[in-house]
Parts: C-alpha cells; structure tokens; sequence
C-alpha cells in the first residue's frame, strides 16, 4: 500500500476531477459517509448518540459537517462546532453547512460561544469527529483552533479524526504546536506518511484506510515511492524451505562481532541468524573473548582472532578474517566490536574487500563516520541498519533532525552511497538505493532493550545468507523482528521483554507467516536474488 505526502495525495484528488470528471462535493459526501460508517464498526448502534463536529472551513471541515448529517439521519443527537465564523467557510464546505442548516442542524462558532460553551459541549459528547485540518496544515496552530484542540484533549472523550487528526503534519508526524489525540482516524484513498512517523503516529489511533471513490488506476500509476511493507510482501518475500535441503542449502553467516565487556551482542547476533533460519553461523572475534563463551550457543562455530591489548580486534585480524569469509554467504559486522581506533580502522579495510552481502551495524557503522564514500567503493551489496544517533553522526546532523526527516534522511544516504538504508525505530523505514522506501508495521515499544539491534542484524543476515535479495532482506527481517516482538509482548507484556525473548519468537514469526498459505505453496516461493 502506497503512503503519500500532502502534495502527492493532492495530485490524485487533482486528477480525480480534472481527469476523470468527479466533483469535489461527490468526494466529500463519499468521504464523509464513510467516516460515520467506520464509527459504526467500531462503535456500534449511534442512534441516540450525542456527537459533536469540529468543523474547520475547508474540505475537511466539509466532510466533518456531511458526517454530521448523516449521523442526524442516523437518530444522533449532532452539534456542529465551526472554529472559523460561518461567513468565513468557503466552496463546497459551505454547500454542505448550508444543508446541514437546512435539515435543522445545530451551528455553533466557537469564536462567538466563547470557550465555557464548547467545553461544555465537549463535555456531554459520547464522540467528538475532529474535522479542523486537514493534511494541507503547514502553520502551527494558535488561539481559537489551538483552544479547541487542547479542550477536545482535556474532555477525554473517544475522537475520531477525519483524514488526519488536527494539529499533525501529514508528511513529517511533527505536531504543530498542539494536535488532536485521536482514538481512530479515518483516511482517505491512502495512508499519510505522518499517520506512521512520529510523534503524529501516537495521535492517529486505530487507522482506517477507505475508499472514496478516486480511480484505482489513477492510484496505482501515481509515482509514490513510499509503502508499507504488508504482510502479503512480507510472505513473498519468505525464502523457500525445500525438502531436500541441507545446513549448506539455507547459507553460512559470519558473524563479525563483540570486544571485551560486549559479548553478549556477539552471542544475540549469532543465535538471532540461526533462529532467523541460516543453516551455520560462525562468530569471529578476539580470541580471549571467543575462549570465555560460556553463554555461546552450541550450534555457533567460533573463529578466534588476533587482539589488542584492550580485548578488541587487532589489523592483523584482517587476513584470517578475510580467509574465515570465503565460505560465508553473508557476513555480518559490528556489534560490540568497540570504537578502538585500530579495530575500526580494520573495519574500514575489511567493509572494501568482502565479496558476499554485508549487513553493517552498530561499531562498523561508527568506522563510517567521515568515510561513507568507503560504502561506494565496496565490492558487495551493504545493508546498513543505524538507530537515529548513528543516522545523524554518519550525515553530520542531529537525532532530533533525523527524526523530524526519518524518510528522506534513509533515502538520502541509500541513493547517494547504494546502500540498502535501515533506519531503525517506530515505524522502522527500509531505503534503497532506486529511491524506494517501506514503513514497518511491526513491533512495539518492549522492542526498545538492549540487544534488540543486535537481533534484527543477524536475521537480515541469515535472510541474505539464504539467498533473499538485500533490499527484500532487510524489509522482511525488519517485518519478523517486529512480528517476533509483538509475539513476545502478547506472551509477557511489553514491560521487561528483553531481546532473548524476541530471539525465541522468531521460528513462530515465520510459521505464522506462511499458516495460511496451502502446504504446496508454502515451500514454493522463490525469492528475488538480484541486487537491489
């Protein structure tokens, strides 16, 4: 499913009326009445109902005053709240006030009632429908619309926004100076970048995405290059178990990882990749560290290797590493490897000459700083998975400023250095190098836990070791990190998860993936292999 911006999603109602002849009231009456309509599968029965509609002066307020009619034809008890005076409502939303007066409908302009009305009113609702702003707000809101959406806020009442809830910036999720908390928000024709970023991701609530009537095939040519990976993607992307396959079939991870006192990223890593479905997974790191395994899993292989003084991975690791990856079908590198400047300045070296897909997190991506044209010079395909802090040192900029820009910092960095981009988090978005980007939907806030990162690096790689494409690789191991997650929070709760769990949830991920596909097709699935 395409997500748009406001301009994007602007072009398509453009050409609904100027190609295909549909008029804007059409649209809004559609619009409208599916916002009742969603009420009702939520809610149930809403005759008897006392609604009230925030109604600004726009083509959201109008489709806020349809769902106000026809919620009256409905048996519900509707006050119309407009926050600009009536005289200022222009187009087609005055057409639809104008009806709505006419059938008996209560009007009141909130600049005219004065505050203690509307909180009043507020306060004897059962649902208020926020129909304020639409996604075309590019100004912070202030006095009588900022009043409203702090009173809507304060009353506590379920909210249900229209199109996007007020106050959210439809293309960055940034709240403009305050915004509607809703508990669903109706949508049309496609979702809104700022229904997934946050903090407007917060504020959306239940999303529900309805048709109103824009052609199909006007949606399907618009060039939108944001998606949401669904789980129908997601399961075609699966790679293949055949019958008759052996640990070689499902592909070798080297893990490259770990450093005196981190460890325990090594470890995660590593099982996270054979839990991911690789058939062997070999850590490589300093030799004492490696020599102290006792968490190691059983299953892993070791390559002990030259280290520092300080329990870190020394420049002569450089050949035997080189050599320990010549059986490898991917390779994964940085957890834990520590900031030492010899040890990145090995990473660095090695990121040149490795010949399989590399996923790059965590230390490797600190040896990156101030070299990213090292990413260009690489003989392999590189996914790279930074959290906002290590997106920001790498672009010289601010996690405050990378998750005000979460989409255009990841395809900015996969277009201009032909990596496959992880921007980790909520919503986590997936760039490549062809200026195509998915959101995730997985995943909760438990996930935020030490090792979490560590986890989602080896089953990219285990899914880059079986033969998925890199751009497939990491959308669909983000897409069962997140699943694993959500498995393990509605075991134990989201409090206290810690990336072990998620680890053991993996294989249940993936079965659930494939649960409802026939047992024929469910082994048949033939995953992408070229390079993004």
């Amino acid at each position: 499913m395409k997500i748009v911006t406001a301009d994007e999603m602007r072009r398509l109602d453009r050409e609904a009326t100027e190609v295909y002849g549909l008029s804007v009231i059409v649209l809004m009456e559609q619009a409208g009445m599916g916002v009742v309509r969603e009420m009702e599968r939520r809610y149930g029965d809403l005759s008897g109902a006392t609604v009230v509609v925030l109604a600004g002066k726009g083509h959201n307020g109008g489709d806020g005053i349809v769902a106000a009619r026809h919620l009256m034809q409905r048996g519900a008890r509707v006050r119309a709240i407009l926050a600009p005076a009536a005289a200022d409502v222009r187009g087609e939303a005055a057409r639809q006030l104008d009806i709505f007066n006419k059938i008996g409908g209560v009007v009141v302009e909130a600049s005219v009632s004065g505050r203690d009305a509307v909180r009043a009113a507020l306060a004897e609702a059962d649902y208020v429908i926020d129909a304020l702003f639409g996604t075309g707000l590019s100004a912070e809101l202030t006095g009588i619309a900022a009043a409203l959406v702090d009173d809507t806020n304060a009353a506590g009442r379920p909210v249900i926004a229209v199109d996007i809830p007020s106050g959210i910036h439809a293309d960055t999720g940034a709240m403009m100076g305050a915004a509607v908390r809703a508990e669903m928000t109706v949508t049309f024709a496609l979702p809104k970048r700022g229904h997934f970023l946050s903090p407007g991701a917060d504020h959306t609530g239940l999303l529900r995405v309805i048709d109103i009537g824009i052609p199909a095939t006007a949606v399907a040519r618009a060039a939108v290059p944001v998606s949401l990976f669904t789980q129908a993607r997601a399961e075609a992307a699966l790679p293949p178990r055949p019958r008759d396959g052996h640990k070689g079939t499902f592909g070798h991870v080297v893990a490259i990882a770990g450093s005196r006192g981190k460890n325990g990223a090594a470890w995660l890593l590593s099982k996270a990749a054979l839990r991911a479905g690789a058939g062997l997974v070999t850590l490589a790191g300093p030799r004492t560290i490696l020599e102290q395994g006792d968490a190691r899993p059983a299953e892993v292989m070791t390559l002990p290797l030259p280290e520092t003084p300080r329990g870190t991975l020394a420049i002569g690791a450089l050949e035997p590493l080189l050599a320990g990856c010549q059986p490898a079908s991917a390779v994964a590198i940085g957890p834990g490897l520590s900031t030492d400047p010899e040890t990145q300045s090995l990473i660095r070296d090695l990121l040149t000459r490795l010949v399989v897909p590399v996923v790059v997190d965590a230390d490797a991506l600190n040896a990156l700083v101030g070299h990213l044209d090292l990413l260009t010079k690489a003989q392999a395909p590189i996914v790279i998975t930074p959290h906002p802090g290590e997106m920001a040192r790498l672009q010289g900029s601010t996690p405050r400023d990378i998750q005000q820009r979460r989409v255009d910092a990841a395809l900015d960095v996969a277009r201009t250095h032909r990596v496959v981009a992880v921007l980790k988090g909520a919503h986590t978005v997936v760039a490549t190098p062809d200026g195509l980007a998915t959101l995730n939907p997985t995943g909760n806030p438990g996930m935020a836990t030490a090792g979490s990162g560590d986890a989602l690096t080896g089953v990219i790689a285990a899914l880059l070791a079986q033969g998925v494409a890199p751009s497939e690789a990491a959308r669909l191991g983000v897409y069962l990190h997140g699943t694993a997650g959500d498995l393990a929070a509605a075991d134990s709760g989201e409090r206290g998860l810690i990336a072990g769990d998620l680890i053991e949830r993996l294989p249940s991920a993936m079965r659930d993936l494939t649960a409802s596909l026939p047992a024929s097709l469910s082994t048949s699935i033939v995953p992408a292999r070229s390079h993004p």
